[in-house]
This record gives C-alpha cells, structure tokens and sequence, in this order.
C-alpha cells in the first residue's frame, strides 16, 4: 500500500472518508496484534496519519473515533435537515449520529408514549413472569395504549397481535427477525390470535420487481417467519395479493379507511407527490385494514369490536396514526403499538442496511465463515486506533456494533453487562468483543436454517389458508 492516500481521496464524501480512516485504524491494530513486521506496521500507520490529515483538511475536524462528521442529510423532498432532526419514515431512515436516531425526540416528535419502568413492571405483574430481554434493554422503547390492552387483558377481555413483513427480497437478514422474535413471545404470554401481512402488492408498487417475483418473495419470506416457531393453530399469515381477493371484510375496511382519509392528508402524513402512482396513494389503507378484527371474519367470528396490538419498528408509525384517526369514525377501536428500534447496519448505525448490498447486515442464509467474514471485516468498532490507546481510554459500547448486535441477542444479561464492563475499560479488545458476537450469531442463524428446512410448501399453505383458529369468539 502507498504511504500516502491517492488523488481518487478528493472526490469521498467527508463520511466516506471518515469510514477510510477507521478501516484503516482497525488495520493497523490487527497488524500490530497480529506482531506483523515492523516496516509493514510502519507503512500502515503512515497511511493511517495521512488519512487522517486528509480528513481534517476536508471538513475542518479532528477524526474522532465513532463521531463521524458533522453533515446535513437529505429528506424525501429535497431540501436539507440539520443532523440532530434526522428522518425516519416508513421507507427512508437517516442520521448522522454513530449512536443511531435520536429515540427520545422521535417520541416527542411522533406524540408517542416511552415505554418506562412501570409499564414493564406492569406487563411482568400481569404476565408473571420476567419481561422480554427487549423490553428491558429498550429495544421496543415506545408504545400506544398499551395501558388499555393491559386493561383489557386484565378484564378477560380479548385483543389479538398484528405484525408484517414487506417481502423485498427472498433472503431475509438477522435484523427482520426482531419484531417476529418479539411478537413470538407476546403471543405466547398473552395467548391471542396473531395475523402477520405480507405487503407484496407494496413491494411491486415501490421497487422495480414482477408482480409474479413480489408474490414469489412472499412465500419465501413466510418460511422464514414460520421458521421462528409460530404456531399454526394460532397465527394467520397472509398475502396481500391473495387475501385481498377472497375477504369481502378485508376489502370493505379497506373501502371505509379510503374513504375518510383525503389526497391532501396522505401527501402530508406520506410525503407522495403528483408524480407517484395511484397504488402508492392508496396503500396506506391497506396496511391499516388488519387492524380491524372484521378484517377476518373466519378467526374472529365477524366480531368488529376486538382490540389490535401491533409490535413493529416505529418508522411503521404514520400508518397506524393515520389508522387510529380513521378509527372511532367508522366504528372501530383504535389499534394500539409497541414501537422498536431500528437494527443497525454492519458499517455503522448512522449506515443503512441493503438487500443489495450483503455485507450491510448478517444474513439468514449465510454460512458460519460468511458470518465470521462479514463481522470481522465489516463491523463498526468503537475501539481506539491502538491497543495502547484502547487499553488506556476504552471503547465506546454506543457506537460499537458488535456490542449493538449483543444487545439484541446475547440474552444472559449478566454476561452483557460484563462485556460492556470489560470492553469500557479496555480490558477486552475489538477482536475479542468481534469473536463473542461471532459465537452468538453463527448458532443463531444455523439453528434458524435447521428449522427453515422442515418449513415444507404444504405447511406454508396450511398457514395462509383462511380459517379459524384455535381461539373462540
């Protein structure tokens, strides 16, 4: 490698660039942990040096490691937003902060409520038995009403759980897992009927894909979601493009929420345009549709008055505020949610993951090298540039996204503790935090593709054939 950067560094973005100084960062700490020859560590660190001039003549800042740069991101109509008000829509999510969106001001900002430690102290006392390891480390961290389906359960009153899964690709990633993993454990605690939408119709509407490939993509998709151990007898998943045909319920709430939601509202709540397609502008209503239990007639025996709990990433939200709006004025109880955070990309929270790209995340088709591979090579270090330097100051748990990935599945909590401990205090190296993450995911995902294996198109269809299910109404 050359001691100094090329020309080619002029035309990197100030992130592009800040991403080079940190691979290289991490490169030089391999080569030194790794006792490489001395002139290569050298070179190295001259490299790493010149990137780092390079960055600071770019944008006026010292790198600092896990700070990318100050920038302004672009919203969906073009202008420019400050950094601190990042953009969370139901397709668009953007920050400039390593640490991720700003959860509290999108709480404020979407009118939400915060998950606190009565609410989970509530949900153990009616549940008995110890919370989610997701709603203790705030991974769901927002609601709506959830109080009211706390009420309800309370009362021997039934509510029943609504998720779904916009199918955009046939392999699904690590991170698409959390709100199924989540609903999962609702439904088993709570004991309701669950319904899971596979937004095909969508996916055809906003990508560039066959309507054939959307439905293929949904199939798919669903032996991935079964695979998690749903059970059939309680859970009925459904494909917009078939369902939609056969429930007269399903198409007339459709109508309903159509016809009280204006042009105007959705250009304010969507951010459509003159220039998109009808189908876009009328999706919404279709989304809001299974919020309504006379959307299927055959599980809740026609009955319209049955309470919705819809757990989802809270980008989902402006659906289902426009849903609850709509609601009481064509007879229905508002649906109520619990709002999750967003799973970080490999490169970095303030990174978006991509079907496209398979380095941005861990796969559920990957093997255990790939997996090895990806989070070696690719995963955001809030490490210091040296051993010297880390074993001194420390890592950064919040901008570390092997730590982020811990989080979400490393379930003993003592043992998350201890690591977070360890590696704040620099007594646990990058690579060490990288080989704990690698032994957590590698039998995650195997054990995932052991399952999805039994996932036969008989018990596909067994799952997304309207019926009753093992619930009485």
């Amino acid at each position: 490698m050359a001691d100094s950067p090329n020309c080619d560094l002029k035309s990197l973005s100030p992130l592009q660039l800040f991403e080079k100084v940190t691979e290289q960062g991490e490169k030089v700490r391999a080569l030194k942990a790794g006792k490489a020859p001395k002139d290569e560590i050298d070179a190295a660190v001259r490299m790493l040096l010149s990137l780092k001039l390079s960055y600071k003549t770019t944008t006026g800042q010292d790198y600092q490691a896990g700070l990318p740069p100050k920038d302004l991101v672009l919203i969906n109509n073009g202008t420019a937003k400050e950094e601190d008000e990042d953009l969370v829509d139901p397709w668009n999510v953007q920050t400039s902060n390593a640490k991720g969106v700003d959860y509290d001001k999108l709480i404020v900002r979407f009118g939400s409520s915060k998950i606190d430690t009565d609410l989970i102290n509530r949900i153990e006392r009616a549940i008995g038995q110890k919370p989610h390891h997701f709603l203790r480390r705030g991974i769901f961290f927002s609601h709506r009403d959830m109080d009211q389906v706390l009420d309800a359960y309370e009362n021997k009153k039934p509510f029943y759980l609504y998720t779904g899964r916009g199918p955009s690709s046939q392999a699904m990633h690590v991170g698409h897992l959390i709100p199924f993993l989540f609903t999962k454990w609702l439904q088993e605690v709570f004991d309701v009927p669950l319904v899971i939408q596979l937004t095909d119709d969508e996916k055809y509407l906003w990508k560039d894909m066959t309507i054939e490939k959307a439905y293929e993509y949904a199939r798919e998709n669903a032996k991935d979601i079964i695979a998690c151990g749903f059970d059939v007898n309680k859970t009925f998943i459904f494909s917009d493009l078939d369902y939609l045909g056969t429930s007269a319920g399903f198409y007339k709430n459709i109508v309903k929420v159509q016809k009280h939601v204006t042009f105007n509202q959705v250009k304010g709540i969507f951010g459509f345009t003159d220039s998109d397609c009808i189908g876009k502008i009328s999706f919404p209503a279709i989304q809001a549709a299974p919020s309504f239990s006379s959307s299927f007639p055959q599980i809740f025996n026609g009955k319209d008055n049955i309470q919705c709990l819809i757990p989802c990433a809270i980008d989902q939200d402006p659906y289902f505020r426009m849903t609850r709006d709509v609601a009481p004025r064509i007879g229905h109880p508002k649906p109520a949610l619990l709002h999750s955070v967003f799973f970080p990309a490999l490169q970095g929270a303030q990174t978006k993951m991509s079907a496209s790209d398979p380095n941005s995340s861990i796969f559920l088709t990957d093997t255990p090298k790939q997996i090895k591979t990806k989070i070696n090579k690719h995963a955001f270090s809030g490490g210091r540039d040296t051993i010297e330097e880390h074993r001194k100051y420390g890592g950064n748990c919040e901008v570390d996204v092997s730590f982020m990935y811990l989080t979400f599945f490393l379930e003993d909590d003592d043992r998350l503790e201890q690591l977070k401990q360890a590696y704040t205090s620099g007594e646990l190296l990058t690579g060490e935090l990288k080989k704990v993450l690698i032994e957590t995911m590698q039998p995650l995902v195997a054990a995932h593709q052991e399952r999805r294996k039994q996932v036969t198109d008989e018990i596909v269809k067994q799952f997304m054939t309207p019926r009753k299910l093992a619930f009485e109404f």
